[in-house]
Formats: C-alpha cells, structure tokens, sequence
C-alpha cells in the first residue's frame, strides 16, 4: 500500500509529464502551483473564479483550447457536472465544468488519480471550451456498453479488497492512500461480461494523502 501512495504522491506533486497524459499534466503542474490554501466559502468562490482567469489565459498562450466543434446531433446524455457526447465508434467526449471541485485543481488530480487506477477507462485530456461563457475541459473516454445490472455490493466488494471503506451510500474512503472516493452509484460504474469499468469517478484528496 505505501508503493501505491508513493506512486500516487509523485503523480499528484511531481514535475513530470505522465506518458500520453503530458497534456493533463501541465495543466494540472500549472494550477498546483498557483494554488491557494482552503479557506471559507465565500473566499473559495473567489479564488475558484480567480482561478479560472488564470486558467484560460494559460490555456490561450499554450494552445490548449479544444478547436473542434462540438456536434449537438452527438449528444448522448447530461448531469449536474457534465453533457457526454459521441466522438467515435470507440469513445465519448465529455464537457466538465468541475463543479463538483472546490478548485479546477481538485478535478484535474482527479482525472490523474482515475488514470492511475483505471487505465482501462482512462481519460485523454484534449482542452478546454467556453460555452455561454462558461468554462469546460474536454476529456476523450473509451465508450463502455454495459450488458449487466451493476451489482453495488460487488462494486463495495472491490473496493473494500483494495482498501477502500464504505462511509455511507455509495461513497468510501482510504485512510492508508490518504483519498476519498464518492458517488458510485450504478451509472458510474459499468459492467460488461462480469467486468466492473468505472466511468465517471469522483475523487478527493484528504489531509491524510499527505502523511
């Protein structure tokens, strides 16, 4: 388990360009070192607005806006978070406005951690989109048809056998990798041929992560 964190820490805190993933990586190098302590509502809503700005005069200068346009007739589904759309026979594209984050930061650490575990259902980083002046990532994922019902108690199964601990509903924690990991409920996670594929994951860092 420590290999593991360790692996983890120098994927969240390193330099490093990740293989295939460089792209994500630089943003996400960028944002980490230009982020702020946590602080109370009012004040993370700001630096989350101040945050942004920075974000897309950074995407500007290192051609990081995704210049395709998005094909409404593809649309496949939308929820609070983000509109999924077809990109190909093989995959989806998915528009993310990181609402569920405090931060842009705590998205893009978890698109790292979600490629860490899950390379299968991994996500390519292609840019960024303002839409109605709101700003999305692009992100490209294979595209999963389940043909099982996911059965949630193989799913907690899983994750208890990797550490991870149920806390309530469908949301656990892993107080030895130091991350919270929530909202798995059966349209996260997929089933094919017995095999479960995490689609949509929602990861946190804890203070723990940092031990």
């Amino acid at each position: 388990m420590k290999n593991i964190k360790d692996e983890l820490q120098n994927i969240i805190l390193g330099d490093g360009p990740i293989g295939s993933s460089s792209k994500l990586k630089q943003v996400q190098n960028f944002l980490r070192k230009n982020a702020r302590p946590s602080e109370g509502i009012e004040k993370q809503e700001y630096f989350k607005g101040e945050e942004e700005k920075c974000l897309i005069d950074f995407a500007a200068e290192h051609s990081l806006f995704y210049l395709n346009e998005i094909d409404e007739l593809m649309f496949i589904s939308e929820g609070a978070e983000q509109r999924v759309y077809k990109f190909d026979d093989l995959n989806v594209i998915k528009l993310n406005s990181s609402i569920f984050y405090e931060y842009w930061l705590d998205y893009f650490n978890n698109l790292l951690i979600h490629n860490f575990f899950f390379s299968s259902t991994n996500y390519d980083f292609l840019g960024f989109k303002i839409i109605d002046e709101q700003l999305y990532a692009v992100v490209k994922q294979q595209f999963v048809i389940a043909n099982e019902t996911t059965d949630l108690q193989s799913v907690r199964s899983f994750l208890e056998y990797n550490s991870f601990r149920n806390t309530r509903n469908n949301d656990y924690i892993s107080d030895d990798l130091g991350l919270i990991f929530e909202d798995l409920h059966d349209e996260n996670v997929l089933t094919k041929d017995g095999i479960l594929y995490f689609i949509d994951t929602v990861f946190y860092i804890s203070k723990k992560f940092f031990d």
